[in-house]
């Protein structure tokens, strides 16, 4: 009687799993190793399923091998308390006018409250997570800042220096989460965009990718139309259109800028409203939102 083969289901779904799987091996392999610094924020932040997916897919890239540094903002809910508090909320260039009560609310939200909820979400998902700010281990050294159209825009600060020796120290067993406020030698508190800071520490520690996670696709030729993604361009070709960007993006754009002249290989700006849009953005060939190098 001849041999037949066992039979067997044949399950599409679970061969799509290892096709995936596969897909990502190369990423998995190049990406070993390096640092990768995440610019939290938007709704990825806000909403309770992104939350939850944004924390497993860090505590994967750390599983895998990366070395992944949080650097978040806390925009909505720093503009929720100042409202309840009949604080003046105003932007100029996309940055947060700050008086001093503005930047003390800015410290309490951000690192009392944002910065130890993201902390708790990671740990949850099974990777040990530290919480620091600028103020920890001299980590940002500020001086204030002027918007880019000149207009004083209060206690902002622009990050002078950064120290990573507190970062470095903490990455070797956690995943550090760093919230965007810094102090000058005097002493005085300054609130920081989030973009610039994680651009700086992007550039501080020589990472591999510098990541944003927005409220848009990622950068538009025309903000009016969601489909007009620029899905991948040069530093040259940024740095000629920026002084045309106008509101949250243009910080982006200019740390994405100062990222790449400062050694960081990749910048990429993607949609956190999208479900794993980090895997998708860094395993995948299609990839997700714009990609930034230093080539056009």
């Amino acid at each position: 009687m001849p041999n037949t083969p066992p039979s067997f289901t044949y399950d599409e779904s679970r061969v799509r799993d290892v096709a995936t799987l596969l897909e990502a091996l190369p990423y998995i392999r190049e990406f070993h190793g390096k640092t990768v610094v995440i610019k939290y924020g938007g709704a990825a932040m806000i909403d309770a399923a992104l939350k939850e997916e944004f924390a497993r897919d860090v505590v994967l890239l750390k599983y895998v091998g990366m070395n992944p540094v949080i650097v978040h903002g806390g925009g909505p809910e720093i503009t929720g308390y100042m409202q309840r508090l009949d604080l003046p909320v105003q932007f100029v260039d996309g940055l947060r006018v700050s008086n001093p009560e503005t930047v003390e609310v800015a410290k309490m939200v951000l690192v009392g409250k944002v910065n130890k909820d993201i902390v708790l979400l990671i740990n949850r998902h099974g990777q040990p997570a530290v919480g620091l700010c600028g103020d920890d281990g001299l980590l940002f050294r500020a001086t204030r800042k002027v918007a880019p159209s000149g207009q004083d825009i209060g206690f902002v600060g622009a990050i002078e220096r950064v120290d990573t020796g507190v970062l470095t120290h903490v990455a070797q067993d956690y995943i550090p989460v760093v919230a965007s406020v810094g102090a000058d030698a005097e002493g005085n508190s300054y609130n920081i965009n989030a973009d610039e800071a994680a651009g700086a520490v992007a550039r501080a520690l020589g990472a591999y990718k510098l990541m944003f996670l927005t409220d848009v696709p990622g950068w538009l030729r025309d903000p009016a139309d969601p489909d007009s993604v620029v899905s991948e361009a040069g530093v040259d070709t940024v740095q000629e259109l920026l002084a045309g960007v106008a509101g949250g993006m243009r910080p982006k754009l200019q740390a994405c800028v100062d990222a790449i002249h400062g050694g960081v290989s990749y910048a990429h700006i993607v949609d956190g409203r999208v479900p794993h849009s980090l895997l998708l953005e860094l395993f995948t060939n299609a990839g997700q939102g714009t990609k930034i190098g230093p080539l056009t």
